[in-house]
């Protein structure tokens, strides 16, 4: 039988939400690329929450649109509700949250895939990596001993290309558990990826078992909203993509519902236990501990009475509604009997069974912070196959594997966003860094630098990057830098803007509930105490001019938190230093003698790129990192004798 081969220049595996930016931005970047779903009905299927976003999920939806990724557009056009989330706090942890209508979002970002120039979507399943031998001796930052050269499909297809990026999700030898019921398929009873593994066990990479979870979907007419309190979106609406005209988003928006687990409802969990898959040893795979399944939380926060349970709904043209807080991998007679005890679903009906799903993905300490294999050339891999939970993680990783896959094939600089640059930066560098024993889920705890990494600013700090590599065009960079000017500008006036102790404007701060001045004081000085702000300031500020609502928002945030800035900024350098010493590929730690074992051990596992990403590899001490800088040091100058 006559064998069919193609050549490409790159092959995307899997067409979840990491695939889709993946092959965008190879295709973008106009690279001749084909994407590869086990069912073309599941393009950016959302198979398990109805949302785009949330805590610190937010920033990183913001972050990918200022590089050029299109999540936040895609759900600009789906989404049914929106919420800024913790409003009541700093800038640091606002975070936007956009309910989506899971199939109209599936929908639209297939059709930017069809329509996208240079990219194919193939339904195929891809079974084995095609690699040969490589010799990256005359390459001192490379230790890759083999180099990708394809992909075989299941059907016996072969396409050739020059790099392969795996984002295949939670498809790898999945299955989906509902108590003593198993079924070998992917998330919503699709096909799983059966045959892949064992390619990829042959070209040496670590396998991990992780499992993750969905609750169930209710017919939304069998539940009673009138025992439940109703959350509604904002009253205006602010767009997660900075291109996106905010007036084109301000529609009229659905509601999503509130309601509480209950003792009874507990009692049930706990006298069924031995019947959850994860409780009786059935499960394999560890899972994530940031998203615990009911059953976890009634065990584990035993002390708690109730647990929140949101019902939210799945689209516009749907009846199911989501009902969050509450996956499970009980029986479905269990799920009935827990779920009715919940007030508002007293006679609830299920459309789809909760369930749990294992899959295969990788020890994510193989890959460079590039997300290239250290040991594969041409292997990029994003998403949840590399360790990681949610959409917006696996979108993210998607992203900067699709670009820096482009980059190698153009022989360019890889990018790698550091962690005080993007939450992107530090989602991948705790992947590729630390020991991840369940899947990784973002928050914003885990930003150091979370005051300067706010999701308002992510244009003004990412899109150049987004422009140099060629996702965004020009036309938008120059809007951006024309707003950091006007940010800039309008600063240095208020700095500049000073009023005295006059009548008039003695009694405006008094009005306000502020103290009086004693001596003159700028309108930027004015504007650090709490009860002021621009808009209020703005009845005696008589020489302003009308700026953009995103300027003032930025003005606002630069002035007020001006000395934590300040202080985090400074903070910044000192990273960058250790960020800057670089760790050649070569180097043989056992040559360092005063390295304590652990430390050896791991830096020979991990292979650190930096010696910044060195000191924050678990087990290696800061006595480590002092070994190791001078040794640094010593190797560096008997190399520059050498030359």
């Amino acid at each position: 039988m006559p064998e069919i081969r193609e050549k490409v220049d790159v092959c995307v595996v899997g067409a979840g939400h990491a695939g889709c930016e993946a092959a965008l931005a190879c295709a973008r970047l106009g690279l001749e690329t084909v994407i590869f779903t086990v069912s073309v009905d599941s393009i950016a299927l959302m198979p398990c929450n109805p949302n785009v976003g949330g805590t610190s999920k937010g920033h990183l939806v913001r972050e990918i649109d200022a590089l050029g990724g299109e999540m936040g557009k895609n759900i600009d056009k789906t989404f049914i509700q929106s919420k800024m989330l913790n409003k009541s706090k700093g800038p640091a942890v606002h975070s936007l949250r956009a309910q989506a209508d899971k199939s109209e979002y599936s929908r639209a970002m297939r059709k930017v895939l069809e329509n996208q120039e240079h990219l194919t979507i193939k339904q195929a399943e891809v079974c084995e990596l095609l690699a040969k031998s490589y010799d990256s001796s005359s390459e001192s930052d490379c230790i890759a001993t083999k180099k990708i050269t394809g992909v075989k499909t299941f059907t016996g297809a072969v396409y050739e290309c020059k790099a392969v990026i795996l984002c295949t999700g939670t498809y790898l030898k999945a299955r989906c558990l509902c108590g003593e019921a198993i079924t070998y398929t992917g998330p919503n009873g699709l096909q799983a990826a059966n045959h892949l593994t064992d390619s990829l066990l042959n070209l040496g990479i670590e396998i991990q078992r992780f499992k993750t979870g969905t609750p169930a979907r209710m017919d939304g007419n069998t539940i009673d909203y009138s025992k439940m309190e109703e959350q509604f979106g904002d009253e205006r609406v602010i767009p997660f993509s900075f291109s996106t005209n905010p007036e084109d988003v301000q529609i009229e928006q659905v509601s999503c519902w509130l309601t509480y687990t209950n003792e009874k409802t507990h009692e049930i969990i706990r006298e069924n236990l031995d019947r959850s898959p994860i409780y009786a040893g059935i499960i394999e795979g560890t899972g994530p501990r940031y998203c615990p399944s009911i059953e976890d939380k009634v065990v584990k926060f035993a002390d708690k009475e109730r647990h929140q349970v949101f019902i939210e709904p799945e689209g516009l043209h749907t009846n199911e509604m989501y009902v969050g807080g509450m996956s499970s991998s009980l029986p479905e007679d269990v799920q009935l009997a827990m779920y009715r005890t919940v007030p508002g679903l007293e006679h609830c009906k299920i459309v789809r069974n909760a369930y749990a799903i294992e899959y295969d993905c990788i020890n994510p300490r193989q890959l460079y912070p590039t997300l290239e294999f250290k040991d594969i050339k041409g292997l990029f891999s994003g998403g949840q196959f590399n360790g990681s939970s949610g959409y917006e993680e696996a979108a993210a990783q998607g992203l900067i594997a699709g670009i820096n896959a482009a980059l190698t094939i153009f022989g360019k600089e890889p990018i790698v966003l550091d962690r005080s640059q993007a939450y992107i930066g530090v989602l991948i560098d705790d992947l590729v860094t630390k020991e991840n024993l369940e899947p990784y889920r973002m928050m914003t705890s885990r930003a150091e630098y979370r005051l300067l990494l706010r999701q308002d600013n992510a244009d003004l700090r990412l899109r150049k990057i987004g422009y140099d590599v060629g996702l965004v065009s020009k036309e938008v960079y120059e809007l951006t830098v024309q707003k950091k000017k006007l940010i800039a500008q309008e600063i240095e006036r208020l700095k500049n803007t000073v009023i005295g102790a006059a009548k008039e404007n003695q009694e405006f701060l008094s009005s306000h509930g502020s103290a009086t001045l004693k001596t003159a004081a700028s309108l930027a000085e004015l504007m650090c105490r709490p009860e002021l702000n621009y808009k209020i300031l703005s009845e005696i500020d008589l020489n302003r001019t009308p700026l953009p609502e995103e300027v003032i928002e930025q003005v606002e945030i630069e002035i007020k938190y001006e000395g934590y800035i300040e202080r985090q900024s400074r903070q910044v350098e000192q990273y960058k230093k250790m960020e800057k010493k670089r760790i050649p590929a070569d180097l043989d730690y056992n040559d360092i003698s005063s390295l304590r074992l652990e430390a050896r051990q791991k830096l020979i596992s991990y292979k650190p790129v930096s010696v910044g990403q060195a000191s924050r590899i678990s087990g290696v001490s800061p006595a480590d990192i002092s070994v190791l800088i001078v040794y640094l040091e010593h190797y560096h100058s008997l190399k520059s004798e050498e030359i």
